[in-house]
């Protein structure tokens, strides 16, 4: 069976940079003599695809009883591919380098298409490659299929995308233990500025006002200490939620915010 052009590039690519930096590792001390696995398992190739911008990884593993990786490469949309490359059985990462490969957006576009199709809803998961019986070529209409379904998980990227930025919050949050009791959404006014402010929901005018009360962290820190947050990070300049129990939000409409300690 011939292979897919696409994922044969990926695979060459990965094949001749272990024999630059593993060189010492040997095809029989590798799992299915070193097969390249595309490890869809965790989260699905859609997911990756819209929200982490990539194909999920593939890898290449020792076959002794640890099982680690020998090689993991990751694929993005734009055609870079980031290797990492791991001696002593898996134990030491040896050489982490990125590379262009030599397929056009559209060409990764089809291949992930293509592997939603015939690896996730055909339930082969972290397969080998040569297990996974790709189409030479997806159908237009497969790809229009693939595109549609992944705007479903829009509000995951926008969630993400706020993870990395900073927010406005609250010390009594911070640093006085208490949980978000009410969370809006203003106009950013700088590029890693989320537009969020959070607060414990009891505090007045004059506590907020005085900026020794709030300081800007990262959103992602917020959500590790108040995890209930990260299901409404997704909503635009202007939202605003109170809390109205231990795990879950409203959108305001004047009610009064649950305030309680984490």
């Amino acid at each position: 069976m011939a292979m897919n052009p696409t994922l044969s590039a990926i695979q060459n690519v990965i094949k001749k940079n272990m024999a630059v930096y593993l060189p010492d590792v040997s095809p029989e001390s590798l799992e299915d003599g070193g097969q390249i696995f595309y490890m869809n398992g965790k989260d699905g190739t859609e997911f990756d695809w819209f929200v982490n911008g990539r194909l999920c990884p593939f890898m290449v593993f020792y076959d002794d009883k640890d099982n680690l990786g020998a090689v993991k490469a990751l694929v993005a949309k734009n055609g870079e591919i980031t290797l990492c490359f791991y001696g002593d059985s898996g134990k030491k990462m040896v050489k982490e380098l990125t590379a262009s490969l030599d397929v056009t957006e559209e060409d990764l576009l089809k291949l992930a298409a293509n592997l939603r199709l015939n690896a996730d809803e055909e339930g082969r998961w972290d397969a080998s490659s040569d297990a996974i019986e790709l189409d030479d070529d997806v159908s237009p209409q497969t790809v229009d299929d693939f595109l549609s379904d992944g705007q479903e998980l829009d509000p995951t990227a926008v969630r993400k995308e706020v993870l990395g930025k900073f927010a406005f919050v609250s010390k009594k949050i911070t640093q006085e233990g208490w949980k978000v009791g009410y969370m809006f959404r203003d106009d950013p006014e700088e590029d890693d500025d989320s537009g969020w402010q959070f607060f414990a929901g009891d505090e007045d005018d004059d506590y907020s006002d005085d900026p020794d009360n709030v300081e800007m962290i990262p959103v992602a820190a917020v959500v590790e200490l108040d995890p209930v947050v990260m299901n409404y990070l997704g909503g635009p300049v202007g939202a605003s939620f109170v809390r109205v129990s231990s795990d879950e939000f409203e959108e305001d409409d004047g009610q009064d915010p649950l305030v309680e300690k984490r």
